[in-house]
């Protein structure tokens, strides 16, 4: 094995374990920072200290900053100070609200119906908050026009004017034009 891999190993296995909340036994620095149930600090103390200080006060030496030189241990009831930590957890997780990249395909000829169809979908996507990637597709011959794709996007872009802001202009990768909009959070008008 190089050592390259070595190395690559022993920072994984690094961060599996710091993953792990440490509690008591657990706790493998010589020397913490201890904060008590109250938030105070009493300081820089061994391991075999912050047990004891534990122990007397019938709670549990949790490490909640593994990383920190020395590591920051706090005295707290395990099982409340795990639940808060977990709600919480919940909590941040609940308000993140997770966008979605929706695609949507036109092809090269479409009609003026079926785009305005397409482009009503878009504006529902766009009203939810979503970005929107479009996707002009050609067929055969029509790669030979490259340019009545690039009039199309326009069009689609300037259909939605102001209501709009375009993050990836239109690119041509392969058989297809791509870009991407978003809401520029105005209102957006229907086609």
């Amino acid at each position: 094995m190089s050592s390259v891999t070595i190395r690559a190993l022993k920072l994984l296995k690094e961060l599996s374990i710091s993953k792990f909340t440490r509690l008591n036994q657990d706790i493998r620095a010589s020397q913490l920072r201890v904060i008590d149930e109250d938030g105070n600090q009493l300081g820089i103390l061994s391991r075999t200290e912050a047990l004891q200080i534990a122990a007397d006060r019938e709670l549990d030496l949790v490490e909640i900053s593994p990383d920190a030189k020395p590591p920051v241990a706090k005295v707290v009831n395990w099982g409340k100070y795990n639940y808060q930590r977990t709600k919480q957890l919940q909590k941040n997780k609940r308000s993140t609200k997770v966008l979605e990249m929706k695609q949507m395909r036109f092809g090269l000829k479409i009609s003026e119906h079926d785009l305005g169809v397409k482009l009503k979908k878009v504006t529902d996507f766009l009203e939810a908050g979503h970005k929107v990637k479009i996707t002009i597709f050609y067929r055969g011959r029509e790669l030979a026009h490259k340019e009545l794709g690039f009039k199309l996007a326009e069009k689609v872009i300037g259909d939605f004017g102001e209501a709009i802001v375009v993050d990836q202009s239109p690119q041509f990768v392969g058989k297809q034009l791509n870009f991407v909009i978003r809401s520029s959070h105005a209102k957006v008008k229907s086609s």
